[in-house]
């Protein structure tokens, strides 16, 4: 008798971005059409110069190789809690750090700890699919407060607290948006950990683009508290901040003891970040400040040029809401499934761009356009390819 393979996951989607790629290959080489990425989020730029030359001096050494502690490296941690102290006023040390692989194994800690299966989590839609793709595998409850597309999709404290029920342990939100680029103003996250605190649940936020808030506006002052742990969970990626997605530079900060259970998780997942990442993670920390503020006013500007095409009139498909790396947008095909227009400009506009449906129930209507991986000087030829489209 043949093994089976578990209900929970069966129910699970296919990573969208694999079956987009796929649609891609279909279609083949079209030279007069060549495609535009618009799929997957990733900056198009090399890492620092500096960064890699740093990187070839270490790669040789044989330590380089080895394991780290589960939690990493104390120097990288250390060099992290630093730029929480720079960046936010965070009352922050190396003892509320994991490092990670990736964001989403933050993700996977966070969850492990927090949660048990049949337990809920308040998801803001629209979410970004690997979280609710996570949440179903690991038997958790999704519950999913409302997209209000004429508030900028920003999430309604009110309703959220609505939601609340005593299976209730988390509120799960992704700031700035992905898939809408939206930032969360710093009085809507203080209301979201107000109401966590009051219902002894966790705000949990994963600011994996936090690095590209427009002008380099502060985040939040959430990590200024003494007691922040008690209900913040923080989940980070450096990927897209310091051009290494490649390496898979997660991390995970929480009060010290949601860190001292997710080492067994950690233990058990992954063991620990690698150590080459690790490296690239404290000395990114010690010299790239001035690195990322210069990248982030370039997605700035690549964001303004985008606003600018899209509004261009004639254009069918209209803006809802975005940000420096995604553009959020209603498709203009009537009865149309966003895997149905996804599919369409992949073989009529050679563009590619991820269905809404993926980012929660009722997002049909909707598509997503990543902005990070294309230049400033392509912008208008994919905003035009757009507007070429025929409803």
């Amino acid at each position: 008798m043949k093994y089976s393979v578990s209900p929970l996951i069966r129910e699970v989607n296919f990573p969208p971005i694999s079956q987009v790629r796929l649609w891609a290959a279909e279609r083949g080489e079209n030279p007069a059409l060549p495609l535009i990425d618009l799929c997957q989020a990733v900056p198009d730029y090399a890492p620092a110069g500096e960064l890699t030359d740093y990187l070839s001096t270490v790669v040789a050494d044989p330590m380089t190789a080895r394991y780290t502690p589960d939690e990493g490296l104390q120097g990288a941690r250390e060099a992290i809690a630093l730029r929480y102290k720079r960046r936010y006023g965070a009352e922050i040390s190396s003892g509320n750090i994991c490092l990670t692989i990736g964001a989403s194994q933050a993700f996977w800690l966070a969850m492990t700890v927090l949660c048990r299966g049949g337990d809920e989590v308040i998801v803001q839609t629209p979410y970004y699919f690997d979280h609710d793709m996570g949440l179903a595998m690991l038997g958790i409850k999704r519950v999913y407060a409302p997209f209000d597309p004429d508030g900028g999709g920003l999430p309604d404290v009110v309703a959220i607290g609505r939601l609340i029920t005593p299976r209730t342990r988390a509120i799960l939100l992704v700031t700035p948006s992905n898939p809408t680029g939206a930032v969360t103003p710093p009085e809507i996250l203080e209301k979201l950990y107000t109401l966590s605190a009051d219902h002894g649940i966790a705000l949990v936020l994963d600011e994996t683009y936090a690095d590209f808030i427009p002008s380099g506006a502060h985040p939040h002052d959430l990590f200024k508290c003494q007691e922040w742990g008690d209900h913040l969970v923080h989940i980070m990626s450096f990927g897209k901040t310091y051009s290494l997605t490649g390496f898979r530079a997660g991390l995970l900060a929480g009060s010290s003891e949601l860190i001292h259970h997710a080492l067994k998780a950690q233990d058990s997942m992954a063991v620990c970040q690698p150590r080459i990442t690790q490296l690239a993670l404290e000395y990114a920390a010690e010299h790239l400040d001035g690195w990322v503020v210069a990248n982030c006013r370039a997605m700035e500007r690549r964001h303004r040029r985008f606003i600018e095409e899209f509004s261009i009139p004639g254009n069918p498909f209209q803006l809802v809401a975005s940000g420096s790396f995604f553009g959020w947008v209603r498709h203009p095909f009537a009865g149309a499934t966003g895997r149905e227009a996804a599919r369409r400009l992949v073989d009529e506009a050679g563009v590619l761009t991820l269905p809404g449906e993926v980012f929660g129930p009722g997002m049909e209507g909707y598509l997503r356009l990543a902005l990070g991986n294309i230049g400033e000087e392509t912008i208008p030829q994919a905003v035009a390819r757009l507007r070429d489209v025929s409803p």
